[in-house]
């Protein structure tokens, strides 16, 4: 792992070590430039330049954030739990911009054709937004296929974020580009990153 976060840091050229986190399907959103790796968190932001705000995923959803002017920048963590607790709710809180202002770009994850999951799962959606129904299909199985990035649009939505693009790659599927845990089982993890140019 060591290994492989060097290399990263010298192919993209990093101006600083990423500021990792300690995954754990949460809705703690912290300020990355005044914490260190390894803190319990789903999601970082920054208005410093150079500090690199990181999320590693592997079918669940990477959500980039920034604002017009680009003065400050965002990624969240959001599998299924995340977005069910508001992981992107507490993200954009964090934030402190107008929604209006904010850029949102959502990240490979498994795609709505792929993530077969039971019924507790849809449960925990519905009776939050009966409307958040139409993000589930039934499977052949006879359980739900989930559509992350229908459940990551609308809860942007609902706060304010209309400027809203990606979510149209499948990790499970795109067996050539991605990792996927739901495929392979033991897997390696994409790292997704985001920080403000310290040229600017």
């Amino acid at each position: 792992m060591r290994r492989n976060r060097a290399l990263l840091h010298e192919a993209l050229n990093l101006p600083s070590e990423p500021v990792w986190l300690k995954q754990a399907h949460s809705t703690n959103v912290v300020d990355a430039s005044k914490v260190e790796t390894g803190i319990e968190a789903d999601g970082g932001y920054t208005d410093q330049p150079g500090v690199v705000c990181a999320v590693l995923t592997a079918d669940c959803l990477p959500v980039f954030l920034c604002d017009k002017k680009g003065t400050k920048v965002g990624l969240l963590h959001a599998g299924w739990r995340g977005l069910a607790a508001g992981v992107i709710e507490a993200g954009i809180r964090r934030m402190r911009l107008p929604a209006a202002e904010i850029f949102a770009w959502l990240g490979p994850a498994i795609g709505p054709a792929s993530y077969e999951i039971g019924d507790e799962v849809r449960q925990a959606f519905i009776q939050k937004d009966p409307d958040l129904a139409k993000a589930f299909a039934p499977s052949q199985s006879g359980r739900w296929l989930a559509d992350l990035y229908a459940l990551a649009r609308r809860a942007l939505r609902a706060q304010g974020v209309r400027m809203i693009s990606g979510g149209d790659r499948c990790t499970f599927r795109e067996s050539e580009w991605f990792f996927s845990h739901r495929r392979d089982g033991a897997c390696g993890r994409m790292a997704s990153l985001i920080w403000l140019d310290e040229s600017r």
